[in-house]
């Protein structure tokens, strides 16, 4: 095997692992201890210490390796082969009990993301890919949702306290004038996931952060959608916009989101 499917295999695994500690903190959430990072923007000791357990996990499978990750300081890496870490996309859920967060890990190299995993401990669902190997669900090629028409599909629009509520109100009235549905879970990367995996249409948000959107991107990409074209690099030191769906409904989607964000 080459050293990127090596590292996929390894974080297929590691992401497993790394949810079943996350699911002991969900199940005994009274005794969580949970700090604001801002507004609507929290932090839990769950977040913390999978992060630290992931961290170790490549430290030793991979130690030459660069490590970026949402709640600890970067590792610099020699390989050139860059990990980027959310250890809970979607605390916000997970603090308050909705089970509807994921750990999601992505591999960089050359600017490009090389892999990507998803991995959903509540419903024991993992979403993969691999650049060049196509998108699986657990094990099983995924492919978006071909020939859907936006007025028959669910779009999906994520925010942050980092934009302001009326860069995105406008927006989502366009695509609810357009016919789509509307849907928000509050975990970016598993709204990525259900793209990749045809559930949704499409995704937009106007900032994310690169531990968010990196796995989610690729998969769509790898499951036969479109996503904007980006340097991962990029992406984890500036983070940036993300519009990403089907190609039937990516044109339109890219449309609506240039008519309200710049790039």
């Amino acid at each position: 095997m080459t050293d990127h499917a090596a590292r996929y295999d390894f974080a297929l695994q590691a992401t497993v692992t790394a949810g079943e500690a996350a699911s002991k903190y969900f199940r005994d959430r009274e005794a969580l201890v949970v700090e604001a990072k801002g507004a609507q923007d929290w932090v839990s000791e769950a977040d913390k210490n999978v992060e630290t357990l992931l961290r170790g996990l490549i430290a030793e499978a991979w130690p030459e390796d660069g490590i970026i990750g949402e709640e600890h300081a970067p590792k610099i890496g020699t390989s050139g082969f860059d990990w980027v870490i959310d250890p809970i996309d979607g605390t916000t859920n997970f603090v308050n009990g909705i089970p509807a967060w994921t750990v999601v890990l992505a591999g960089v190299a050359g600017g490009q993301t090389q892999l990507g995993v998803t991995h959903d401990p509540n419903f024991g669902e993992t979403f993969a890919a691999r650049r060049g190997h196509g998108a699986t669900l657990n094990g099983t090629p995924m492919r978006v949702a071909n020939d859907v028409p936006l007025n028959s599909g669910t779009v999906s629009v994520g925010y942050s306290n980092r934009i302001e509520t009326r860069h995105v109100v406008p927006l989502i009235a366009d695509i609810v004038d357009s016919g789509a549905l509307f849907h928000r879970n509050a975990s970016g990367a598993l709204s990525l996931a259900y793209v990749a995996a045809g559930r949704l249409v499409g995704y937009l948000e106007q900032h994310m952060n690169a531990w968010d959107c990196l796995a989610g991107q690729l998969m769509i990409a790898e499951a036969g959608g479109a996503i904007e074209d980006q340097d991962a690099d990029q992406m984890i030191r500036e983070g940036g916009r993300v519009v990403a769906g089907t190609r039937d409904v990516f044109p339109i989607l890219r449309q609506i989101a240039d008519t309200h964000w710049s790039r």
